[in-house]
């Protein structure tokens, strides 16, 4: 008889905790998403491009692979800046290949390729391992830090909320921004890639 009236009760239980409970927990997980979604499908990005415009002179600090850099003391060259961040970006570690081989292919060419590190861990900044993930990357060019995003605040941020900070800035030989790749990675054969590598052919060939 016991076992019977359980089973009964069970059969009653689940209609009642089904009427009573699913379309209070529908609604209620309704409205949690929409709270959560909303600001994020209606968060506004700026997606200018301060193209043409002179950038102001880099406040960057702790070089590595380089004695400490001027902007100012690069005219004449191509500088390609571009910030990263480690070690687990997927997007610097996609495009460190790509920032090797520009440095390589065009430095006798009159490019510069000088790339920044902007701390993102919540951990302290520990400067050892930012030059452990400049070993990893194989960066042999300019690494110096951004310390407190100075530069990156300057130069991209500052107008607005953006979509990434690993931004890459091509200047040409006076300084003027040229190209931009706002963010995210570029590897070698895809457009992004292709783009750069073309915009770099065309400013070292420009006469100053």
């Amino acid at each position: 008889m016991t076992g019977a009236t359980v089973n009964k009760n069970s059969h009653t239980l689940l209609p009642y905790l089904l009427n009573h409970f699913t379309y209070p927990f529908l609604i209620f997980s309704l409205i949690f998403g929409t709270c959560l979604l909303v600001p994020l499908l209606s968060q506004n990005f700026d997606d200018s491009l301060p193209l043409g415009k002179a950038v102001s002179e880099w406040k960057v600090a702790d070089w590595y692979n380089s004695r400490p850099l001027k902007l100012k003391d690069l005219r004449g060259k191509v500088v390609l800046v571009r910030w990263w961040t480690g070690p687990h970006c997927p997007f610097c570690i996609a495009s460190s290949g790509s920032l090797n081989q520009f440095h390589v292919e065009f430095e006798e060419e009159g490019l510069q390729v000088v790339a920044f590190y902007h701390h993102k861990s919540r951990e302290p900044l520990n400067k050892e391992k930012v030059a452990l993930n400049i070993e990893s990357l194989g960066f042999d060019f300019p690494v110096a830090i951004d310390h407190e995003w100075r530069t990156l605040n300057d130069w991209w941020l500052k107008g607005g909320q953006r979509r990434f900070t690993s931004v890459t800035f091509l200047l040409d030989k006076k300084g003027i921004i040229r190209h931009i790749h706002s963010g995210g990675q570029y590897t070698k054969g895809d457009e992004s890639y292709n783009k750069m590598k073309e915009m770099i052919r065309k400013l070292l060939a420009e006469k100053v």
